[in-house]
C-alpha cells in the first residue's frame, strides 16, 4: 500500500501514519517537518519519473510507502500520477485541506463559485484567459508561471490579484493584496502557492461552477430579442449557431470578435466560458455591446476602432468571428487569419465578398469551410394560420488551421 497524506497548510502527519515506512517521499520542507522511521529511505521530490520508479522499486517488494504532498494530494496534486502508475486500488489518499480552500479561507470567501485553474507545468494563457473572463479564478502555480508573470499577462484592468505563499507555515506564511502591474514588477520567489484573481465588484456573485469548471448555460444560439440592437442589425440565431459551434469557445480561451455590431457573439462566446474582445467601429455600438454583456451577466472587453488597425497591441486569440462584410473584409480576414491560432468563422451576406475572403483564409494556411444559411422562421396570419418568413440568406465560412489547402466548398 502508498499512503499518500496531505500537508503543508498546517496539518501534521499522525506519527502512526510515518510508523513502519520503508521509503518517505516528498518535498524537502515536508521531509524536514516530520521525523523519519528509523531505517527508513527519503526521497525528495524533485523530477517525478525517477521518484515514481523508486516508489515501484519498493511497492514491487511489498514494502510500506508513504508519500508527503501539499494540501490536498488528489486535487491538481500526485495522486493523478500515482493512480496512473500503480492503479487506485494500491493507494491510501489522506487529504488535507488544499491550498485554493486555505487562501479563500484566508479572505473569509466561499470559493465554491471560483474557477481553479493549474499553471504549473501547464501553458499559462489558458490561466490568463480564464481570470480575464470570470470575477474569481483560483491559479494554482509553478516554475515560471507565478504572481509576476500572470500580472504581465493581465497587464493594466479592474483585476485584483491575492498572493498566497508559503500557506501553512507559521512563520512564513503572506497572504498580499496586489495589482497586476505591482505583480509584475516583483520577484516573488519560489515560495508561492497560490494567485486569487478577482473582479472584486463581482466576486461575491462568482459563477456557476462543476468541479471547478464553469457551467455550461443551458441555451445558446440565444434569439435576437435577448440583445439589445440597431435596426436588426445582428447576428440571427441560426447563423449564430453554427458560428459558435465551428468557434468551439471554452474555458481558457480568447476570442475576437470583430464587427462586432450588438455583440451577440462576444456576448455567447463569454457565456460559454471563453476570454472575449469585441472590436466595434461605431460609438453606439459600443454601449451597445457593454449593456448587452452587463445583461447577460458576463464580462467582453470592448474595443473602440476599425479593424485592422485596431487589432493590434491584442493578444492573439484561439479564434475569432469576424462579421459586417465592407469593403475592407478581405484585409481583416487576413489579419485575423494571421493571428489566430485555432479557426477564423466569417460571416457575409453579400456574395462578392466570398472569394476574397476566402482566399485570406487559404493564403493563411487555413483548411477552408463553408456554407450558405437559408432559414424560413414560422410566423402567424390572421385566422390562426401560419406562414413561412423567409430571413436573409448567409455565407459563413471558416477556416481551420491545419497544413491541407481549401477544397473548395461553398455552394
Amino acid at each position: 500500500m502508498i499512503t499518500v497524506v496531505g500537508t503543508g497548510t498546517g496539518a501534521p502527519v499522525a506519527e502512526d501514519v510515518l510508523a513502519g515506512a520503508a521509503l518517505v517521499v516528498g518535498g524537502r520542507r515536508h521531509l524536514d517537518a516530520v521525523r523519519l522511521p528509523e531505517g527508513a529511505e527519503r526521497v525528495v521530490l524533485g523530477p517525478l519519473a525517477p521518484a515514481l520508479d523508486t516508489i515501484a522499486e519498493y511497492a514491487g517488494k511489498e514494502l510500506a510507502v508513504v508519500v508527503l504532498a501539499s494540501g490536498d494530494p488528489g486535487f491538481f496534486g500526485i495522486v493523478r500520477a500515482l493512480a496512473e502508475r500503480f492503479g487506485a486500488e494500491l493507494l491510501d489518499v489522506r487529504p488535507g485541506v488544499s491550498s485554493v480552500a486555505t487562501a479563500f479561507a484566508r479572505l473569509g470567501l466561499p470559493w465554491d463559485d471560483a474557477v481553479v485553474v493549474s499553471a504549473h507545468g501547464r501553458d499559462l494563457r489558458t490561466a490568463v484567459n480564464a481570470c480575464r473572463a470570470h470575477p474569481k479564478v483560483a491559479v494554482l502555480t509553478g516554475p515560471g508561471a507565478g504572481p509576476a508573470e500572470l500580472g504581465a499577462a493581465l497587464g493594466d484592468g479592474d483585476r485584483v490579484l491575492v498572493v498566497a505563499s508559503a500557506l501553512g507555515d507559521p512563520e512564513r506564511e503572506r497572504v498580499e493584496r496586489t495589482s497586476p502591474a505591482e505583480a509584475a514588477a516583483r520577484d516573488w520567489g519560489a515560495a508561492v502557492s497560490v494567485v486569487l484573481c478577482l473582479d472584486e465588484a463581482r466576486a461575491l456573485g462568482g459563477v456557476r461552477t462543476v468541479a471547478g469548471v464553469p457551467e455550461r448555460p443551458a441555451r445558446w444560439a440565444l434569439d435576437e430579442g435577448e440583445f439589445a440592437h440597431r435596426d436588426s442589425m445582428i447576428t440571427k440565431f441560426e447563423v449564430r449557431a453554427l458560428a459558435l459551434a465551428r468557434l468551439g469557445p471554452r474555458l481558457g480561451d480568447l476570442v475576437w470578435d470583430v464587427g462586432a455590431g450588438s455583440g451577440s457573439v462576444a456576448v455567447e462566446c463569454a457565456r460559454l466560458g471563453a476570454a472575449v474582445v469585441a472590436v466595434e467601429k461605431a460609438a453606439d455600438g459600443v454601449e451597445r455591446i457593454r449593456a448587452n454583456a452587463r445583461a447577460h451577466g458576463v464580462g467582453v472587453r470592448v474595443v473602440h476602432g476599425s479593424a485592422p488597425g485596431a487589432l493590434d497591441g491584442l493578444d492573439d486569440p484561439d479564434a475569432v468571428f469576424v462579421g459586417g462584410g465592407g469593403r475592407e473584409l478581405p484585409a481583416v480576414v487576413a489579419a485575423c487569419a494571421r493571428r489566430a491560432r485555432r479557426t477564423v468563422v466569417v460571416a457575409m451576406a453579400a456574395l462578392d465578398r466570398v472569394p476574397a475572403a476566402r482566399e485570406a483564409l487559404t493564403a493563411a494556411g487555413f483548411r477552408c469551410d463553408g456554407v450558405l444559411l437559408q432559414s424560413s422562421r414560422l410566423a402567424p396570419l390572421p385566422g390562426g394560420v401560419t406562414r413561412l418568413a423567409a430571413t436573409n440568406p448567409v455565407f459563413l465560412l471558416w477556416g481551420v488551421r491545419a497544413p491541407a489547402s481549401c477544397e473548395g466548398v461553398v455552394q
